[in-house]
């Protein structure tokens, strides 16, 4: 019985295999594996598996399964040629030849193994030649470089070639066997800055995506000597020495899934405890007074990147949790540095803030509540172990930190303001007469007025303390904060008109010298980043956000703020803030007016749009912002390479985005500016919300856009995914209708873009919308169907039997809406064109097609009429047995009609189309000229 089940199973898997679906068939056979103890059906199941394979470029697997058909039978051809194949795609020529040659030896004759010889020979002959040509390279590169007496321009091109070589596979292999990294080590002994940036990024190369080559580096280096390189005033050094240390994290990790062919990487031992040592040095150079600004920030990146998981569905945060219980004092002494003071650490501008989102990130990896309130009892510890009434320095220090641990997890930040001794602290330091003091003070009390219920709080009792400061300070850095303060109190009704907290035009006054310091280049850019800060907080008023983008100088200032490389990056999330607000491009809940009713009824308070939040004056500010430069800032926003452009700035990014394309006449503008490019990030990383806008902004443009230059070189294949991604009924109409647009004007571009989307698994999603009872989103995925019925993959998918594909198709050909016709009959035009089986088929799924047809050929829409003769041309030239049935319709008199039509300029194509048809029929014999 269970020998019969098995040979039942393989023809199963067979008629899989035929049918193209590989996944099914290896699925049928190995099952049947499991049933048999024949041998030679046990052969032909691994020889066929091997088969499927190949097919699916499991090629590893092929491998295997074809050894075991050749262990079994050794003279089996048909394995030992499958396994060749493998071999081959794996790297293993050698090997591939072996195998080849034994199939040649066994049929001499088979043209196929003669040609297989030839080339793998060949490529072997090459590999050998680069191999020895590379290790001469090497000792070359190697002389020059630990020379003294070699000349610079020499030195410099040899240490970029290494550079280069390492970042090749096969040329990392060589310099790692060539005794490469004992060399790097002696160039790193030189001190020579030049040559010790070459050896590091040498030693990138060599540790990218390989974990023997990384484990081997990383302990003949040395993880204190790296850590001590990065911790070097010197931005590139650091930067270099981060990305090293990167591509070892990925490589111990297995993050990188880079497919290396080639030799098999040696057995790695766990690599668990390097990455535990690794991360154990970075959180000590946290707190190093001897590590640069910039390589803290490098190490803050490296933990926020590689510590919190990257999928929540993954169970184990064992990483977080060391972190937390080895590194959070550590990192919360970051958090509450102030640079006036002599004690603080070197920081950069962006330091503290990469801190706090470290935290964030932390406190968000957390599985379960006993794990948080550990969390939250560290730093409930930390602040107070820094209270003394001794040392002013240690309480700034407290305060400081609670200001960080707001701008990271809110939650814990408003938990901690809770604690006793906190909001006391805060309001003696604003009345501290140490500038310092202050500064931390009124900075705190900021970050403390987030949310509503705690801003009234503060309005209760910080309102008149920041007024007191602001009138009484000359610090121009004290006076802009206590500004930023009271804009963020004035601002805490959010959009809502009727919750405006102080009297009518006092938040414009606050917006007005918000604008002026922001154009003041004399004040430095930290002080600078606060104004706009102000500004996110203030735009939510409809005046403010109105009077700012008709202020240039403030808007084109506050974009070379964002543009800056060298600046404050932690700028970006106020400047996005600020923008979806003018844009208002921010969620609005949509108000029922039955509910409007009942809560006046009820006298509670019921939100009030502000006039000029109508569309009117939105779609003004948007041209203002375009003509102000906008879409350049955001591009340079989005290229910022940092952990401070978190997945929310993204996610506002995006927003603001996809308000500028609203509008088709200013697309073409976006995508001169690059705002095409700068949208595709935005769809492929950050928030599920975030990546949805930039995806509709991106088909937006993808619509009305030529792709070659919205989206340049292979970047247009990075844009499918997003568009595809759109195609899902939790999506609304509006997103579905704008992605079929664009993915149709992808579709006609080019059969490779028709590949990409075929793969991308979109056809079924396409010809679902094709059943849509909203007509805009039926003619949109005809159209699309319509173009992609050029990819023969999807041709096949016509071809294929048990499906009503072109069935579908030819009735949306009988559909009244001309548009869809036309989409629906080019598509038929194509397939009946292509295929002669589906002119036949054609005739069989439905009953009604010769009357379609005929009303196509009939039809007043000369591009429908055109298309249907195309059809009537096929179906003729396909099949003697058709053509008569045809002849005998009611077709041949409507042929003769159009065909004997005076051909002027517009029917030309028409009526010779129809003569096409008529000379066919004559051509047969079923009907003869008129002489």
């Amino acid at each position: 019985m269970a020998e019969a089940e098995a040979a039942q199973l393989k023809e199963e898997g067979n008629r899989h295999f035929q049918l193209q679906d590989y996944k099914a068939a290896t699925k049928s056979y190995s099952q049947a594996l499991k049933l048999t103890k024949d041998k030679a059906l046990l052969a032909t199941l691994y020889r066929n598996r091997a088969a499927c394979g190949l097919k699916m470029e499991s090629y590893a697997q092929a491998a295997s399964d074809a050894s075991r058909a050749i262990d079994i039978n050794s003279t089996d051809i048909k394995a030992l040629y499958r396994r060749c194949q493998a071999l081959e795609h794996l790297g293993k020529l050698d090997q591939a030849f072996k195998d080849v040659q034994r199939c040649a030896t066994l049929e001499p004759r088979n043209q196929s193994f003669q040609e297989t010889l030839r080339r793998l020979n060949t490529s072997i002959q090459e590999q050998l030649r680069v191999q020895f040509s590379t290790d001469s390279r090497v000792q070359t590169m190697f002389e020059i470089l630990l020379n003294e007496n070699s000349e610079a321009d020499k030195r410099e091109k040899a240490a970029n070639n290494l550079i280069v070589l390492g970042r090749e596979e096969a040329g990392a292999e060589r310099i790692f066997q060539s005794n490469g990294v004992a060399l790097l080590l002696q160039l790193m002994d030189t001190k020579r800055p030049e040559l010790v940036l070459a050896a590091v990024r040498t030693l990138s190369g060599l540790c990218s995506g390989h974990r023997a080559r990384a484990t081997a580096i990383l302990h003949a280096v040395r993880i204190d000597r790296i850590c001590s390189l990065m911790a070097l005033e010197n931005e590139e050094m650091s930067l270099a020495v981060c990305n090293l240390l990167q591509a070892i994290i990925d490589s111990l990790s297995g993050e990188d899934k880079r497919e290396h062919r080639g030799k098999e990487e040696a057995l790695v031992l766990d690599a668990k405890k390097d990455l535990k040592q690794i991360t154990s040095h970075l959180l000590d150079m946290l707190v190093s007074k001897k590590v640069s600004g910039q390589g803290r920030d490098q190490a803050l990146n490296l933990l926020n990147k590689n510590v919190p998981r990257k999928d929540l569905s993954i169970h184990d945060n064992s990483r977080t949790i060391y972190v937390v219980d080895n590194g959070l004092r550590k990192i919360l002494k970051v958090v509450g540095q102030v640079p006036d003071l002599p004690s603080c650490l070197p920081l950069t501008d962006n330091t503290r803030m990469l801190a706090s989102i470290l935290i964030n990130k932390l406190y968000d990896d957390l599985r379960c509540d006993p794990e948080r309130d550990h969390f939250r009892k560290i730093c409930e510890e930390y602040i107070t172990s820094k209270f003394d009434p001794q040392d002013m320095d240690k309480n700034v220090n407290a305060i400081q930190t609670v200001s960080g641990v707001l701008q990271g997890p809110f939650d814990l930040g408003n938990q901690l303001l809770g604690m006793k001794g906190v909001m006391e602290m805060m309001v003696a330091l604003c009345g501290s007469e140490r500038e310092a003091d202050q500064l931390v003070a009124v900075e705190a009390l900021i970050h403390a007025s987030t949310k509503l219920s705690r801003a009234t709080f503060i309005i209760t009792n910080g309102v008149t303390l920041l007024k007191q400061i602001y009138k009484t300070t000359k610090n121009e850095k004290i006076k802009i904060r206590t500004l930023v303060g009271l804009c963020k109190l004035g601002s805490a009704g959010g959009s809502d008109y009727g919750l405006r907290q102080f009297a009518e035009g006092s938040t414009e006054k606050l917006a007005k010298q918000c604008r002026k310091w922001l154009c003041n280049t004399a004040i430095d850019t930290r002080t600078r980043r606060w104004a706009v800060e102000g500004l996110a907080y203030l735009t939510l008023d409809a005046d403010v956000k109105d009077d700012f983008v008709q202020d240039i100088p403030a808007l084109q200032a506050m974009f070379e703020l964002a543009k800056a490389r060298t600046s404050d990056k932690t700028i970006l999330y106020s400047v996005a803030n600020t923008l979806v607000n003018c844009t208002n491009s921010y969620d609005v809940k949509e108000v029922v007016p039955e509910l409007v009713q009942l809560a006046k009824f009820s006298k509670q308070h019921v939100p009030e749009e502000h006039p000029k939040d109508k569309k009117d004056f939105v779609d003004l500010r948007v041209k203002r912002l375009l003509k102000a430069g906008v879409i350049s800032a955001l591009a340079c926003m989005v290229k910022a390479d940092s952990a401070i452009l978190t997945d929310q700035t993204k996610e506002l990014l995006a927003r603001v985005f996809l308000a500028l394309c609203d509008n088709p006449k200013d697309r073409g503008s976006i995508v001169a500016q690059g705002g095409g490019k700068a949208l595709i990030p935005l769809a492929l990383e950050g928030t599920d919300v975030g990546k949805v806008k930039a995806a509709h902004g991106l088909a937006k443009i993808a619509a009305v856009s030529n792709p070659d230059i919205a989206f340049p070189g292979e970047r247009v294949y990075e844009v499918v995914r997003p568009l595809v991604s759109l195609l899902d009924t939790q999506r609304d109409g509006l997103q579905n209708y704008e992605a079929l647009l664009g993915l149709t004007n992808l579709s006609g571009r080019s059969d490779k873009l028709r590949q990409k989307i075929f793969k991308e698994k979109a056809l079924p999603d396409i010809e679902n919308y094709m059943f849509e009872n909203h007509d805009q989103l039926r003619q949109a995925a005809t159209e699309c169907m319509c173009n992609m019925v050029l990819n023969k993959e999807v041709q096949e998918r016509f071809l294929a039997d048990g499906n009503d594909r072109l069935k579908l198709v030819v009735l949306l050909c009988g559909e009244d809406d001309h548009k869809l016709q036309n989409a629906a009959a080019g598509a038929l035009a194509m397939l009946t064109a292509a295929h002669k089986k589906l002119c036949l088929k054609m005739t069989e799924v439905t009953t009604q097609w010769l009357e379609i047809l005929q009303r196509l050929c009939l039809h007043d829409q000369l591009s429908v009429q055109h298309r249907g003769l195309v059809i009537a041309y096929n179906l003729l030239s396909a099949d003697a047995e058709l053509a008569r049935k045809l002849v005998e319709s009611e077709l041949l008199e409507i042929l003769t009609v159009v065909g004997k039509q005076e051909p002027d300029e517009k029917r030309a194509a028409v009526v010779q189309t129809a003569r096409e048809c008529l000379i066919k029929c004559m051509d047969y014999g079923f009907i003869k000229p008129v002489s």
